[in-house]
């Protein structure tokens, strides 16, 4: 799991920096162009929705590292098995809480799928919406080898290895 865990952050990585690149060019683009008189129209449309990709990338991927959501003040008053089932419960809040966004998530790409950017028809809305559930999916597969890591570690402070 470890290894398809790496896989997937790279992955994320790497399309989150792709589209803050193409965020970044596209801006770049409709200021140049602005500045000389012209509008080009696609450029915002698609600054924003690289922006959309690059930002839930890399939520997905700071939830991996556990730097999205955390009780820092709370965690360094708790000792170290107390601090482990304090991230079990905040993990498996954040799966129920990506259960719902994945499901949601599905329902708006349904909904959205066949809606067709403004300023250029041929592409479609879903692609953009597609972001919601790719993230909250890789959040889920993230926060659930949290807890698999988590019990293992009470497991080896309880003396419990598994197989004994």
């Amino acid at each position: 799991m470890n290894r398809l865990i790496k896989t997937i952050e790279k992955v994320q990585i790497t399309a989150g920096i792709i589209f803050l690149v193409i965020f970044f060019l596209a801006t770049l683009l409709q200021i140049i162009t602005r500045y000389m008189g012209m509008s080009v129209l696609w450029t915002e449309e698609l600054a924003n929705n690289a922006f959309i990709w690059a930002i839930f990338m890399g939520a997905a991927v700071m939830v991996n590292h556990k730097e999205h959501f955390t009780f820092d003040f709370l965690q360094m008053k708790l000792n170290q098995k107390n601090r482990l089932y304090l991230n079990i419960f905040i993990d498996a809040l954040l799966v129920a809480f990506n259960v719902l966004i994945t499901m949601y998530g599905f329902q708006l790409l349904e909904h959205f799928w066949n809606y067709t950017w403004e300023t250029v028809p041929v592409l479609k809305m879903g692609f953009v919406w597609l972001a919601v559930p790719v993230m909250s999916v890789t959040m889920i597969l993230y926060s659930v080898d949290h807890i698999a890591g988590s019990i293992g570690k009470l497991r080896k402070m309880n003396g419990k290895e598994v197989g004994n």
